[in-house]
């Protein structure tokens, strides 16, 4: 966002340079506009609402005999000489997995959690592996927990969670992330033949604010890498650059 706001300061500027003023004034003042809507908050709480604002805090979920708990990683922490650590913003999905896996197990059914992601910030060590580490703090058994480690996207967590998914059959699927990351996510998810059940780990709001403010550009620029995401998966379907969709999980 700051970059689209950088050009088109530089742009108005280059009018004024070049004697257009008419055009150079509206240029600045669409600037100035636009830095206020989205500082303020009006345009990131337009965004969120339709990639956020679908899905429960508490969704009823019908555990069935055998269940996969798909978790996507969202980064890694260097923290000193410490082990990695989750990143700031994966704590919410980390802890809402467990607390599915520990539901899943108090209803008496068979569950695994499945975390997906690698080693994508060139850290040292997968996510996956950072966030199984997590989990196992958080009391959930090695035995139940699967590691996924090669995936960079969002999209290869979903083409490389299918084969692990395949082979571990479960009659239903849950899938964990962030609640801005879930639309595109069920959408990839989708093309390979999955098709879970969404919980959000946590929700992002913006700030009411009547000077810009540094969060609302921030969840601006989250949602505009969520839209883009899936504007692209469209493109790419329709110049047959990604790969064939899968069966339906099961079938």
């Amino acid at each position: 966002m700051l970059s689209v706001l950088f050009a088109m300061m530089l742009l108005a500027w280059w009018c004024f340079r070049r004697r257009w003023r008419r055009f150079g004034t509206v240029m600045a003042t669409l600037t100035v506009v636009l830095l206020f809507a989205v500082g303020s908050g009006a345009i990131p709480r337009i965004l969120l609402h339709p990639l956020q604002g679908h899905y429960s805090p508490a969704p009823r979920i019908d555990w069935a005999g055998t269940n996969v708990i798909v978790l996507l990683a969202g980064g890694t922490a260097v923290v000193g000489d410490e082990p990695l650590q989750p990143s700031y913003f994966a704590d919410g999905r980390v802890l809402r997995a467990a607390q599915l896996y520990s539901e899943c197990h108090a209803a008496g059914k068979v569950c695994r959690l499945l975390v997906t992601g690698g080693d994508s910030q060139d850290h040292g060590e997968a996510e996956s592996v950072v966030y199984g580490r997590a989990l196992r703090r958080l009391g959930i058994p090695e035995t139940d927990i699967l590691l996924e480690t090669r995936s960079m996207t969002t999209w290869q967590n979903a083409q490389f969670s299918r084969p692990i998914l395949v082979a571990q059959a479960p009659q239903h699927v849950v899938l964990v992330t962030s609640g801005v990351h879930l639309r595109r996510s069920l959408l990839y998810f989708g093309h390979f033949g999955i098709e879970p059940q969404p919980v959000a780990g946590d929700w992002v709001n913006p700030r009411r604010e009547l000077f810009p403010d540094s969060w609302n550009v921030l969840l601006t620029d989250a949602c505009m890498h969520e839209y883009l995401g899936i504007l692209r998966y469209y493109v790419y379907n329709a110049l047959g650059m990604n790969a064939p969709p899968s069966p339906r999980l099961g079938d």
